[in-house]
């Protein structure tokens, strides 16, 4: 998907929606009743999309932020410009029923109350006579959005305090979605196009978050912060930050040419801890634009923030919460992780959260690799073996169907920790049986749409698990879809079934449904090691006192004994 770049907001129209915020009342529609904990509709994200939001893409968003820090009450104005064909008698966006909504208003005509209603967390709207699209509506709202539970893995509004008292607010509503806080498509095509945000903080605290910082406007006792990003964004992206925060940031000079900041936002007293994780950043930075491309958002910034909870993916503005922890291969793998996902999630995102292990496979595939960057084999192959025990094959990654977010993550209901764990294993393996060259170039062309990507010369693209198969096939000019029928449509594992007489050991394997799985296969005999082609049976010619090690270096990800407990 091509995207555009447009700016509509003035700084005249921000100070009025700065100004709305403190004169918001009470008034909302009278045949709803505000709800005061999150309903289902509200609590899911993705799926199927809303009979009044089809067709709809947001072109801008403006969003305006206050807060009331004592009463955890969240004050915003939201504009949002929505593109279609034809004309509109009603439409809707997503925005939680704990808000009230104090006004709406289509292409600057505000609405009688009777011309919106919140039903259960869609705010379903109806213009004074057909609209025709694009159309731009502006609501105002107020309330206590929802407090998380377990943050990220729950998702909400934090309201926390800092090691010496301040006020500490972090957002995280990956699995639940952006409606959690502001109005909008809570689907992956819901991304704007570009985002401006005004976020009114009291001083001494600093407002963190997506893209570019505009302007910081001094309002006397508060501060507004306008941040602008200047590339299409994933809704659940859209991230707050608040805090004193102190910043350290530096100019990285990249291989390909370009120069952009790298900014920390930590919290006080942080700082010798911090400086140590701050350095981690470049040689992570060319790790990623060696190996898969220039970073997508070089025109904006790489951007973290501390958090209060582990970590989250938003764009530009990464969460960090990992206490500073660097692990046995020397780097800190919560934000290799999140950083990853600015390459896969960002910029390249799931057209449907069916595909979402094109976001968590490879972002984690991303670690073995960096420790191999880092330190080489045996570190990789170490990584990858931690990876290798918490794969549970009970559901396949990829269901061919129209999926929420939680209908893939949780465990029971879908792959849960296998879209990431064992996406990053099906690389390993696709990355052994087609070679560097083939594997990188397919993985550049998924997240840039070329395999030679320039600063410049790529927007942001949706992508499904069809599109990187089709990729695969012509980068290689084999049909591999085997390999992909038999590792993302099945639960199981393909097996290997080795039968050894005296004198001969026979290698088939055994799939899901007998579907065909021409996979080539190592072994090792007596350290001698060849490649034996196990379309069909294949037997090979050995004495009793030979040694005979399968897949000898772990190429292949298959059913393992030794894992029995976990799959």
């Amino acid at each position: 998907m091509v995207y555009t770049r447009i700016r509509q907001l003035t700084a005249i129209a921000a100070a009025v929606a700065i100004t709305s915020l403190s004169a918001c009342s009470s008034t909302e529609s009278s045949d709803v009743v505000k709800a005061t904990e999150s309903t289902a509709y509200s609590l899911k994200s993705g799926g199927q999309v809303a009979p009044l939001q089809q067709g709809l893409t947001v072109e801008h968003a403006d969003l305006t932020f206050a807060f009331d820090f004592d009463n955890k009450i969240l004050m915003g104005t939201t504009t949002l410009t929505l593109k279609g064909e034809g004309s509109r008698s009603a439409f809707s966006v997503d925005l939680d029923s704990v808000f009230t909504v104090n006004s709406v208003a289509v292409n600057g005509e505000s609405l009688a109350a009777s011309q919106y209603r919140n039903v259960g967390g869609e705010l379903q709207i109806t213009p004074t006579s057909d609209i025709a699209l694009p159309l731009t509506v502006t609501i105002s709202y107020e309330g206590q959005p929802r407090i998380p539970v377990r943050a990220p893995w729950d998702g909400g509004v934090m309201w926390e305090k800092t090691p010496d008292g301040a006020n500490w607010l972090a957002t995280a509503v990956q699995g639940e979605g952006c409606d959690l806080f502001w109005p909008c498509i809570d689907q992956p095509h819901g991304e704007p196009n570009q985002t401006d945000l005004h976020i009114q903080v009291p001083k001494p605290l600093v407002a963190a978050s997506n893209g570019v910082l505009v302007d910081v406007t001094d309002n006397g006792d508060t501060r507004t912060y306008h941040w602008q990003t200047r590339s299409a964004h994933n809704t659940y992206g859209i991230a707050l930050n608040i805090a004193p925060f102190e910043k350290l940031e530096t100019t990285y000079s990249s291989i390909y040419g370009n120069t952009y900041p790298i900014v920390y936002y930590h919290l006080p007293g942080n700082e010798q801890q911090a400086k140590v994780l701050f350095d981690e950043i470049p040689t992570m930075l060319t790790f990623f634009e060696r190996m898969i491309g220039p970073y997508p958002f070089g025109n904006e910034k790489v951007g973290v923030a501390q958090t209060p909870h582990l970590g989250m993916e938003h764009q530009t503005i990464n969460a960090y919460g990992n206490e500073y922890k660097k692990d046995e291969f020397g780097f800190d793998w919560l934000l290799q992780h999140e950083f990853a996902h600015e390459y896969f999630g960002n910029q390249v995102t799931n057209d449907n959260w069916d595909h979402m292990w094109i976001h968590e496979g490879l972002g984690s595939y991303m670690q073995p690799l960096f420790a191999q960057y880092l330190s080489g084999d045996v570190a990789y192959m170490t990584y990858l073996n931690n990876q290798r025990k918490g794969l549970i094959n009970t559901h396949p990654i990829v269901s061919n169907k129209l999926m929420e977010v939680e209908q893939v993550y949780e465990r029971g209901v879908g792959p849960a920790l296998d879209i990431y764990y064992k996406g990053s294993w099906i690389m390993h393996t696709l990355r052994n049986l087609i070679g560097d060259d083939a594997f990188f170039s397919a993985v550049r062309e998924l997240v840039y749409g070329t395999d030679q990507p320039k600063p410049g010369n790529f927007t942001t693209i949706y992508r499904n698990t069809q599109d990187f198969i089709e990729i695969v096939n012509r980068r290689t000019g084999k049909d591999l879809s085997w390999f992909f029928d038999v590792y993302l449509y099945q639960p199981k594992l393909p097996k290997l079934v080795e039968t050894r007489t005296e004198d001969s050991v026979t290698f088939r394997w055994n799939t899901p449904q007998n579907l065909p799985f021409p996979m080539p296969l190592e072994v090792s005999v007596n350290g001698e090691v060849q490649v034996l082609d196990i379309t069909s049976p294949n037997t090979i010619t050995v004495t009793p006192f030979d040694v005979v090690i399968a897949d000898p270096n772990s190429k292949v990800l298959r059913y393992e004994a030794r894992y029995d407990n976990k799959q």
